[in-house]
């Protein structure tokens, strides 16, 4: 049917991200001329980010790749040639055909992807099914989230159910804990500063970093990194020995109680919880007791307390409060980690049925690993790279791009850009933006069911990732049931539980987004009844005394931590956190000239006293390394650290970058505690000067 001549478009945001925001494009003649927020939608309510504002200069880079090619260079340096798409499906197939027959067999193929994009479609639904057909090893894709989900779900059960993001106006005293949620969840800030107006509400930032939501908060607790736990538990044990708790909630509604309360009595008064996370005595009391009287209380719990070794712990231990003071009672109150748990699309949708019995899992943390034949199974020899950009964003990246740089690996990479992991490819295939392609979304910022039509022809000879691995499989010679249009796909997806009831597709395409079939005022836990073994919210957990955790909430040290680590620390004394940067997502709009521009050259914050330790001044070049690697960085003395710690926002592209390294250079493949999650914040460095 051809397109008419001017229209209006509803999308979709796909970047990872938990607002997932509803757009409204204008498109004449074939091309999207004016991008903008939907006013309409129930939580983003008409304004973008500064990222996806100019989403359309994204779009209509004239950086975007247009058609396939392959390598003509050595491996790293860029260097390709236009083919035809025939060419490029037949080179795959012939490659990925020739290591699933021989003695490594199909579990030599690992693919590779994240979050690039957010939908349903795009993200995983035919990629899936492909690679578990092919017979290819399996990708625990934990780099972000996976350690606090696990530790969330074993305190409040399956799903991460939260409290709800529209009935935040309601509460009076809210805590972004780890949460820069200013940047990384905006519209939720607005509800946030929606709840300070009407009822005088206390924002309350725990965060070891002087982010920009700290700055803009009531109150700033600023504990040393990776001890989130401990300063949770010393909110417990003020909590009841001031006779704070909610015994009523308490006794109807958790199991474990009293064993709870006789740990934090006995192991976390304030001032060993204070010798711990660096937080004074007399703020831990009164942040503890206002925590419980100041109703609704909300905690937005966010995954950056969870990137080191006791990460899973930390989440879970905070994630008991809300029990133990009773804010579940009341809409807004409780926590808030993820609204995910709440789309309960079809879990048979990505058809893990196909993938034949044994096949192995390998943790895209430790691709490093992988690549270097260091895990158990067959050495990797072909990777597809999709929806990801794993030569900047993987941890421990000296390792990773050793193993890229083999010329024994077959790598083929989907992208709209040049990437950093594009630059090692052998095929590279051309991908299409958001306005391309067609998708469904859900998200875990709010609770609307979205559609994505596309609004433009894919540019170039741009295909989406569906679109290939349809074409993939027909060459594979896969049945085709397995692998039908989108439509088909989405009806699928929409097959699933009661929350999804009354949501169609039909209805999709009509409003663009539905609410997911929940009450207006959504309380999760206001009635006690949590959907855990035990129907409680679980203070002390069976399962993982089974699973060989502590039962308990406790705190669990980060691995690289001066306290528990002094042999290191006398080395590479400095605690690293690298937290996203404003103008980028992950490495996403890294390229950008505009996006770059704003975010200006790398940079170090540091305390003064360890710049003046290391005779280090405001804006000079400096090396930050540790035994893993190196990045350049300008220092920055602003503030917003305390000593022994600095911050290193990101994530530049490796080959934008000074050095032609990133912060990544120094992070390690360590795992988290629970859920195989990434150590990103684990990570102790040094400082010296550069000569500019």
């Amino acid at each position: 049917m051809p397109r008419p001549a001017s229209a209006v478009f509803k999308n979709v945001c796909p970047l990872d991200c938990p607002d997932t925001c509803s757009m409204k494009v204008t498109v004449r003649d074939g091309a999207a001329v004016e991008l903008k927020g939907d006013a309409e939608h129930p939580f983003t309510r008409g304004f973008l980010c500064q990222k996806m504002a100019r989403y359309l200069d994204r779009v209509y880079s004239p950086d975007r790749l247009m058609h396939p090619m392959k390598r003509v260079g050595p491996k790293g340096e860029g260097r390709f040639e236009r083919i035809s798409w025939d060419e490029a499906l037949a080179t795959i197939t012939e490659r990925f055909d020739a290591v699933a027959q021989s003695a490594d067999g199909p579990q030599a193929i690992l693919p590779y992807s994240y979050y690039g994009t957010m939908g349903k479609l795009q993200a995983s639904s035919l990629d899936r099914r492909f690679f578990h057909r092919l017979g290819a090893s399996k990708l625990d894709r934990t780099i972000c989230a996976s350690a606090g989900t696990i530790g969330y779900e074993y305190t409040v059960g399956p799903g991460r159910l939260s409290a709800d993001p529209l009935a935040v106006p309601n509460c009076r005293f809210i805590v972004n804990w780890g949460s820069n949620t200013v940047n990384t969840n905006s519209h939720l800030w607005s509800l946030m500063i929606e709840a300070r107006k009407r009822s005088g509400a206390t924002i309350v930032a725990v965060d070891p970093y002087l982010s920009p939501t700290a700055r803009r908060s009531d109150w700033h607790i600023q504990p040393r990194p990776g001890t989130d736990a401990a300063l949770a538990l010393g909110l417990m044990h003020v909590i009841w020995r001031d006779g704070l708790a909610d015994e009523d909630y308490l006794a109807r509604a958790t199991v474990g109680a009293e064993l709870l309360r006789a740990r934090v009595l006995a192991d976390y008064p304030p001032d060993r919880t204070a010798a711990i996370t660096g937080v004074d005595v007399t703020t831990i009391e009164t942040f503890a007791r206002r925590l419980a009287t100041e109703q609704p209380s909300l905690i937005r719990l966010n995954y950056g307390m969870q990137r080191h070794h006791g990460g899973g712990m930390a989440v879970r231990t905070i994630a008991c409060l809300p029990a133990v003071v009773g804010s579940w009672r009341h809409p807004g109150g409780g926590a808030m980690l993820s609204t995910s748990g709440a789309y309960d699309f079809d879990p048979r949708f990505t058809r893990p049925d196909l993938s034949p019995p044994g096949t192995r899992t390998v943790n895209m943390n430790q691709l490093g690993e992988a690549l270097a034949g260091e895990l158990p199974g067959p050495p990797v020899r072909a990777l597809y790279v999709y929806n990801s950009n794993p030569a900047a964003v993987a941890p421990n990246q000296a390792k990773v791009l050793r193993g890229l740089i083999r010329d024994d690996l077959f790598m083929v990479v989907h992208e709209l850009f040049a990437t950093d992991t594009v630059d090692y490819a052998d095929v590279v295939l051309p991908a299409t933006s958001q306005l391309e392609h067609v998708d469904l979304h859900g998200s875990y910022g709010h609770h609307e069911v979205m559609y994505n039509p596309p609004a433009i022809d894919p540019l170039g000879e741009c295909r989406s990732n569906n679109d290939v691995f349809r074409a993939l499989a027909g060459r594979m010679g896969f049945e085709a049931d397995i692998f039908p249009d989108d439509r088909t796909l989405m009806r699928e997806a929409l097959d699933g539980g009661p929350n999804l009831r009354g949501v169609t597709l039909e209805r999709l395409e009509a409003e663009g987004s539905v609410r997911l079939n929940l009450p207006e005022n959504y309380a999760p836990f206001a009635d006690g009844v949590f959907p855990t073994p035990s129907g409680k919210c679980e203070l002390y957990s069976e399962r993982m005394l089974r699973d060989g955790f502590d039962p308990l909430p406790t705190y669990i040290p980060p691995l690289e931590d001066p306290l528990t680590r002094p042999d290191l620390a006398s080395v590479f004394p400095i605690q690293l956190l690298s937290p996203p940067r404003p103008q980028f997502l992950n490495s996403t709009f890294a390229n950008s000239p505009r996006h770059r521009a704003g975010a200006g050259d790398p940079t170090i914050e540091m305390a003064d006293a360890d710049a003046r330790s290391r005779n280090l001044a405001d804006g000079q070049w400096a090396e930050v390394f540790n035994a893993r690697g190196s990045f350049r960085a300008r220092v920055s003395l602003s503030k917003t650290v305390r000593p022994g710690v600095a911050v290193a926002t990101g994530i530049y592209w490796n080959k934008l970058s000074p050095g032609r390294s990133n912060v990544n250079s120094t992070t390690s493949s360590a795992l988290s505690d629970m859920g195989g999650g990434a150590t990103f914040f684990d990570n102790l460095v040094e400082v010296r000067g550069l000569a500019e």
